[in-house]
């Protein structure tokens, strides 16, 4: 199990949103912190970060730190304007 760390501009993001896409990350990231690699796929540019999770039309950019066993989420934004 992995533990979940937002970064200040990550909870922003997630503060934008409405509250069905809020209640939908939320869920999601229940099952993310069980297994963060099962569900992800690695970004070619990693400038923004390694790592992906795609929840409907929103992306989660995150790293993860093996040795801690924690995921440490950077963005949470719609896929049109994530990875500009």
């Amino acid at each position: 199990m992995y533990k979940l760390i937002f970064t200040k501009s990550a909870r922003k993001d997630i503060e934008k949103l409405d509250s069905v896409t809020k209640k939908r990350l939320l869920n999601k990231f229940k099952t993310f912190a069980q297994n963060p690699l099962e569900y992800a796929k690695k970004l070619v540019n990693h400038r923004i970060g390694t790592y992906r999770w795609r929840v409907g039309n929103y992306r989660v950019i995150f790293d993860l730190d093996d040795v801690e066993n924690i995921a440490i989420v950077l963005r949470v934004r719609h896929r049109k304007n994530v990875y500009t």
